[in-house]
C-alpha cells in the first residue's frame, strides 16, 4: 500500500488527518517552512460546492497526515471567518479527523445535538492538473469553540499525497497529536469525545483521546504554557506534535532561525513558531513523544 492509500481510514476507523494554521500571507509562511526544512506544496485555490471559497492554501504533506496553511483571498463568508479567527490569535485554528463516511458523520452530529452545517463538497486543482476532492462535515460554529473541528472524507488522496512532496530535510514524518486549550479540560474532553466517538482518559495534567491514528490532548492554558512556552487563551488550539525520525535536523533549523526552542527530555523539544505561522510544536521521535503508534 502506498502513502496516499494509507491516508484513507477503513470503516470503523478515525484518523487525525490534518491541522490548519490560518495565516495572512502564504508566501511568508512558505518561506519560514522551507527555512525549517519542509517541502511545501504550490498554492492551491479552494472551491466549495462549485463556487470560489475565497481561500487558498499551501501544505506540508507528511507520510502520515499533513499540515495546512490557509489564507483568505477574497471577501466571502468563509474568508471572513478566517480573518475573525486570526484577530483572536495567530496560529492553529482547525483540526480535522479523517473518516470513511462524511455523510454518516454529518448524520451522527445531527442526532447528537451538534447542529451541523450543511455537508460541504470541496475541491482544488493541484500542480499536476488533477482535481483533489473532499467531503467535509462540520458542527455549528459554537458547538466546538476551540476551533474549526471537523471531519473529512478524501475521495482522491493520490492527488494531494504526491511522492515529490513527502520528503523533508528535517526528518518530519507524522502529525501525531493536536493540543486543545480549555478552561475546564475534563468537560471539554468529554465534549470532544462525544463529537468524535473517542473515549477520554486522564493523562497527568491533561485528558487524552486516542483515534485509530493520531491523538488529542486537552489541557488548561497554564499546563500548555508551562510545556510549550506559550499558548492562546481558551478555548483554542495551541499547536500539535510532530513525529520525526531524528529531531536533530529540525532542532538545528529552529536554532538557525533563532526560535525559542526548549528541550523537554532526550529527543523531545518544544518550540514557539514565528508570527508568519503562529502556534507551537512539540517534536521528537515516536519513543520520546510517548504516544502509542
Amino acid at each position: 500500500m502506498n502513502v496516499a492509500d494509507r491516508q484513507r481510514p477503513r470503516p470503523g476507523e478515525l484518523f487525525l488527518d490534518h491541522v490548519s494554521h490560518f495565516v495572512p500571507d502564504l508566501d511568508a509562511a512558505a518561506r519560514v517552512l522551507e527555512q525549517l526544512g519542509f517541502c511545501v506544496t504550490p498554492l492551491s485555490v479552494q472551491i466549495a460546492d462549485g463556487k470560489p471559497a475565497g481561500t487558498a492554501n499551501r501544505c506540508v504533506m507528511l507520510e502520515t497526515g499533513y499540515l495546512e496553511f490557509l489564507a483568505p483571498t477574497a471577501d466571502t463568508p468563509n474568508a471572513g471567518r478566517l480573518r475573525s479567527a486570526m484577530l483572536r490569535y495567530s496560529g492553529v485554528h482547525l483540526c480535522c479527523f479523517g473518516t470513511p463516511d462524511a455523510k454518516g458523520e454529518h448524520q451522527r452530529l445531527q442526532e447528537h445535538g451538534f447542529d451541523p452545517q450543511p455537508l460541504v463538497h470541496l475541491d482544488r486543482r493541484v500542480e499536476s492538473g488533477e482535481l483533489a476532492r473532499f467531503s467535509v462535515a462540520r458542527p455549528s460554529v459554537s458547538a466546538m469553540p476551540e476551533g474549526r473541528v471537523q471531519f473529512v472524507q478524501h475521495h482522491t488522496p493520490k492527488a494531494i499525497w504526491q511522492p515529490q512532496y513527502l520528503s523533508h530535510e528535517n526528518g518530519a514524518v507524522k502529525l501525531a497529536c493536536v493540543f486543545a486549550v480549555a478552561i475546564d479540560p475534563v468537560a471539554a474532553a468529554a465534549r470532544w469525545g462525544h463529537f468524535s466517538a473517542l473515549l477520554p482518559r486522564p493523562a497527568g495534567a491533561y485528558v487524552h483521546l486516542a483515534a485509530s491514528r493520531g491523538h488529542v490532548l486537552v489541557g488548561s492554558w497554564e499546563s500548555w504554557t508551562a510545556l510549550l512556552g506559550d499558548a492562546p487563551a481558551p478555548p483554542a488550539l495551541a499547536g500539535y506534535a510532530l513525529e520525526c525520525r531524528d529531531p536533530a535536523p529540525l532542532v538545528s533549523r529552529c536554532r538557525m532561525l533563532g526560535l525559542p526552542l526548549r528541550r523537554i527530555r532526550n529527543n523531545l523539544y518544544a518550540v514557539v513558531l514565528p508570527e508568519a505561522l503562529g502556534g507551537s510544536w512539540l517534536f521528537g521521535t515516536r519513543k520520546s513523544l510517548g504516544l502509542p503508534s
